[in-house]
């Protein structure tokens, strides 16, 4: 008896349906959102922490300039080493060039324009080598921190953002308000107690005390 034998087709291969499609795709958005959230995420945190870093770098950069300033501050014959008369501190120091003995007159003052705002700003004088020079000089360094006119000469610089700032004297064992009395006119303080009001919403903000000891002082460095 001959047997019959049915050919069975082979049977294509599955493919996927529109539903399981729609949800590979969702999950996969799904992914690449979060994916892209977590690096605009690191994006900004590595943003935020270079402007810190660059805002910590100029703080150092202008408080290393301001012990310099201190640290170079001369006493002269008939010469006023340091004034402060609660806008502008002037100072009388040696010239950072050993090759050259000259003096100069340095101010630090807040100013204010319109394209930079409200800044810490130092000014210095050419090289003074007379006592005319050096009173030139001297009034220049107020009238710029007056008025900031393009006649007063020097280089100025400005140095970082400022909200205010404050000086002490310490004297005869004591800190006090930085006045410039007739028996002190001449006599470079023992310190110097720097109080910046560093504006809000900077990558530095706050209070920020600084305390400079002359490097001749008598009294211990505490």
């Amino acid at each position: 008896m001959a047997r019959l034998h049915i050919r069975r087709r082979p049977r294509s291969p599955r493919g996927f349906t529109l539903i399981e499609l729609m949800v590979a795709i969702a999950a996969m958005a799904l992914l690449a959102l979060m994916s892209w959230r977590g690096i605009d995420g690191m994006t900004r945190a590595q943003a935020q922490t270079q402007v810190r870093g660059d805002a910590v770098l100029t703080l150092q950069t202008t408080l290393s300039q301001w012990a310099t300033d201190l640290d170079a501050t001369v006493t002269i014959t008939q010469l006023q080493p340091i004034d402060w008369d609660g806008r502008v501190l002037r100072l009388t120091r040696r010239s950072a060039d050993s090759g050259q003995p000259a003096l100069h007159v340095v101010a630090w003052a807040m100013r204010t324009d319109a394209a930079s705002g409200t800044q810490w700003r130092r000014w210095q004088s050419p090289p003074i080598i007379s006592r005319a020079e050096w009173q030139q000089a001297w009034e220049r360094a107020a009238a710029w921190a007056q008025d900031g006119g393009s006649a007063t000469g020097g280089a100025e610089l400005a140095l970082m953002p400022l909200a205010g700032w404050q000086l002490a004297y310490f004297r005869n064992g004591a800190w006090t308000e930085a006045v410039n009395s007739e028996a002190m006119a001449n006599a470079i303080p023992e310190g110097i107690r720097l109080v910046l009001q560093l504006p809000p919403g900077l990558a530095l903000a706050g209070t920020l005390t600084r305390d400079w000891v002359r490097p001749t002082a008598a009294t211990p460095k505490t």
